[in-house]
């Protein structure tokens, strides 16, 4: 009896808290395989997407190096058997709170600008991830200007790459 008052207690706990990340490994892994898909979804992903998917789910779990990479790893293989984008909007819905999923559309542009403008591939699968996980159009572009802001505010600093005002979209 007292074992289970012991289970219960955490778990209502847990729920009283905030879903701003995905809790347990098969969220970390939907989170990195939409990553990965957004990084990949025109082409092979580049050293710069590469580095920034890193550092991005390795801060956002607060995770080991090898863990983070194995999770990379996973997160591809997962994408390349994929046939949309559901199957992890779904589980990140039931997992995030809006503020959760503000912060994955959040992460999806940072990959894209990891290395410079998205296509128009990029952006639309974007849009689409959003809409899946309920982030409105209006949210959506305002995170996509927090994330051009932070990238010009560093580049002015002198950290990360250069970019020009021609690289930044109106």
């Amino acid at each position: 009896m007292f074992e289970s008052i012991k289970t219960l207690i955490p778990n209502l706990l847990e729920n009283e808290r905030p879903r701003t990340t995905a809790n347990g490994q098969a969220s970390w892994l939907a989170t990195a395989a939409l990553l990965t898909r957004v990084a990949t979804v025109h082409d092979e992903m580049s050293e710069g997407r590469r580095k920034k998917l890193y550092v991005l789910l390795k801060s956002a779990f607060e995770l080991d190096d090898l863990t983070t990479a194995r999770l990379i790893e996973q997160s591809a293989a997962v994408d390349r058997n994929a046939i949309d984008l559901y199957h992890f909007t779904r589980k990140l819905s039931e997992v995030l709170d809006d503020e959760g999923r503000y912060q994955t559309v959040r992460m999806m542009w940072e990959i894209v600008y990891a290395d410079g403008k998205p296509n128009e591939f990029e952006a639309n699968i974007i849009w689409r991830a959003a809409d899946l996980l309920g982030v409105s159009s209006r949210q959506r572009v305002a995170l996509r200007q927090l994330v051009l802001a932070d990238n010009a505010a560093l580049a002015r600093v002198g950290v990360g790459r250069p970019q020009s005002p021609a690289d930044l979209p109106l």
